[in-house]
């Protein structure tokens, strides 16, 4: 049975994970740079074999898993019903941990708030430290109510999973699995 946590409880967790000491590394380029090899690439609409629609609630997305087959490209058409900000982020599970602190410098830089994204405050920071607007192929960052899409080509023999970094949200276990297949 999946655990659906209510708003107050996810807000609860990432007030928890802010409170935390964070170590402060500079994680630029963990959402895609240099990593094609390990999660694939961009990839072009019409070379898209399957869409995907992915929900994401306040602590989940539905579907909370995904089969895929290697090579393929894929349109992903992602929808933030939640009532929080949250991220659909395509990666290894190594390369989300390390993007972690990188989202919490967001968070106390005041680009990421609860329910919004402050993108003066993210120019702001891509201005003073080189990363804060969060824009990367692989990834995106939506509000409540907002939704974008993502096209991806898949790569061979590859551990995925899609995540949401904002800070608890994985540790709320706000992720999936990407199985690739022959």
């Amino acid at each position: 049975m999946k655990t659906k946590l209510n708003s107050l409880a996810v807000i609860a967790l990432a007030v928890a994970a802010l409170s935390m000491t964070a170590p402060i590394v500079n994680a630029a380029g963990t959402h895609g740079q240099g990593h094609a090899a390990k999660i694939g690439s961009p990839g072009k609409a019409e070379n898209a074999t399957r869409t995907f629609s992915i929900t994401m609630y306040d602590n989940y997305y539905e579907p909370e898993g995904l089969i895929i087959k290697e090579g393929k490209t894929v349109r992903f058409v992602v929808e933030n019903k939640g009532t929080l900000v949250h991220e659909f982020n395509i990666a290894t599970g190594d390369m989300h941990m390390a993007h972690g602190p990188e989202m919490m410098m967001m968070v106390e830089h005041g680009v990421l708030e609860a329910d919004k994204i402050n993108w003066d405050a993210a120019k702001k920071m891509q201005a003073s430290m080189g990363h804060g607007m969060h824009n990367e192929p692989n990834s995106l960052l939506l509000e409540p109510g907002k939704s974008g899409e993502i096209i991806w080509t898949f790569p061979d023999h590859a551990e995925l999973e899609f995540a949401c970094n904002v800070p608890g949200h994985y540790d709320a276990c706000m992720m999936g699995n990407i199985k690739l297949v022959h």
